[in-house]
Parts: C-alpha cells; structure tokens; sequence
C-alpha cells in the first residue's frame, strides 16, 4: 500500500480566524473547513444571501498563490465546472480567494470514503472531461516540466532531501534524483491539467456523478499524465489501494509505468 503523511486535512480542533476572514465575512456565519500543509485555510460562510468559500494564506508563502488562482479560475469558468470568483485580495497580512459555492461535496467527505469505487469513478470522468474542454491553445497558463523542474530544484538547494519525500521516494539519493528528473518521458498528450488533481480537490453530487473541480491554483498545460498519476496516487492516500484501475477506465486509458513514475516524482519534489 502507497503511504504518505497527512499533509492537508479538514481542522479537527479550533482555528484561529485572520481578521480580513472576519471583515469579509460579516454576519455571515464562518465555519473552518480546510487546512493544507503550508498553513492556507479556507472557510464556509453562511450568510442569508447563500454560501462563500473564502480561502486565505498567510504573506511569504510562495507556494500558494491565491491571485494566479483567481486568474486560472476566471479564464477557466468558460468551459469547466469551477466555482465563480467573486473577489480577492492582498494585505500586509495575507492574500485572500472569496468563491461563491457550487453544487457538489468532496471527494474526502465520510459518504465517499465509504464508497470508494464510486467517487474513483467520478473523479475520473471529471478529469477526462477537464482534459477533453480546456482548450489548450488559448490557454496561458504554463505547467511544464521545465517550468516545475525550477521549483525542484529551489527545494533542493534550500536543503529539502530525502527525508522530507514520500516513502515510494526516500530511497533515491539527491543526485540520482535529479538525473531522473531531468530525463523526463515524451508527452503523451497536451491538455491544460487541474495542477493538483487530488482527491478532496473533485466534487461530487448526491447521486456520486462528478459535479466540479475545485483548487485550481497550479492549472495550466502540460502532459495528461502529470495529473493522471497524481489523481491515482491521491486514491491510494485517501481510500487505501485497489482503486486506481477504476479512474483509468472510466478516464479512458490504460496505466502508464513510465509516466507514472515520472510525474509522481516530479510531484513529490516540485
């Protein structure tokens, strides 16, 4: 069985709430909702006009950009099922993402956890139709190997090694590693990817049909296969192995060794 630490996580306990978070959500009542492994939080609110999602990240946090996430989702929302960007903003403290809601639950949530092979199959219909409508050539959004290889290695040189990979990986050495990278397969296929096609990032409807995608911070072209294989990775964190065959079939391909491994590294590391 894949194994990996838990790295992004529905809060378990209380959450501090960012004063613009409060600003922005008036009498709107906030309930917390998620956490990721750089401290981003997002939150539900509830007000008499409906739900938002606000997400918020706190200043320094390069990896999390909240304004190209507001551009991905804006140019996106004329073929995909995204949610709507209804502001965002930066201050001294932080950036912020507001989003009205849309129809659907995730994929983590306890219903699917406890049917797995219904949500694999919807998460992958949802990605194949992602790849088959974004249209690539007016796509500007750019998630190449080259471009991805950049940050690796800015991981690398600030210190990041072994240790602080995925178990599948923490046997590699830091040269041999990097070799691999550099060595990257052929493209299979163009598509403008999700950029981080895990699986609380699909939403489901009630009947377990793909709804829409949600953080679409990374979105941008590049091979199929580098969200394929994070998409079937994600299934083995989420709901434990066996379930990866189902994605496949219902996207519509057969597994791809090579690439698998590839872009899981490439993942891990950038």
């Amino acid at each position: 069985m894949s194994s990996r630490p838990v790295i992004s996580e529905v809060p378990a306990g209380p959450v501090p709430v960012p004063d613009i978070v409060v600003a922005l959500a008036g009498d709107a009542a906030i309930t917390p909702v998620w956490r990721n492994e750089l401290g981003g939080l997002t939150f539900r609110l509830d007000g008499d006009d409906g739900a938002r999602y606000v997400k918020w990240v706190a200043a320094g946090t390069p990896e999390i950009d909240l304004p190209g996430e507001a551009e991905r989702l804006a140019w996106a929302q004329s073929w995909a099922r995204v949610p709507p960007v209804l502001d965002h903003g930066t201050d001294a403290e932080g950036a912020w993402l507001i989003t009205a809601a849309v129809p659907g639950r995730s994929a983590v949530e306890p219903r699917w956890k406890a049917q797995p092979a219904i949500a694999a199959a919807a998460i992958g219909r949802g990605l194949r139709l992602l790849h088959d409508t974004l249209p690539t050539d007016r796509c500007p959004f750019d998630w190449s190997v080259e471009r991805r290889l950049v940050r690796a290695d800015e991981r690398i040189t600030d210190g990041e090694g072994p240790a602080d990979w995925s178990p599948e990986h923490q046997h590699l050495g830091l040269t041999e590693t990097r070799v691999r990278l550099g060595e990257p397969p052929t493209i299979d296929r163009l598509v403008v990817c999700h950029g981080d096609a895990c699986t609380p990032n699909t939403l489901l409807h009630d009947d377990g049909t793909f709804a829409a995608h949600v953080d679409l911070g990374s979105l941008g072209v590049a091979d199929r296969w580098a969200d394929l294989a994070v998409a079937t990775w994600s299934l083995d964190w989420d709901y434990g192995p066996g379930f990866d065959g189902i994605l496949y079939d219902t996207y519509g391909i057969d597994p791809d060794p090579q690439r698998i491994a590839y872009y899981r590294l490439l993942y891990d590391l950038a």
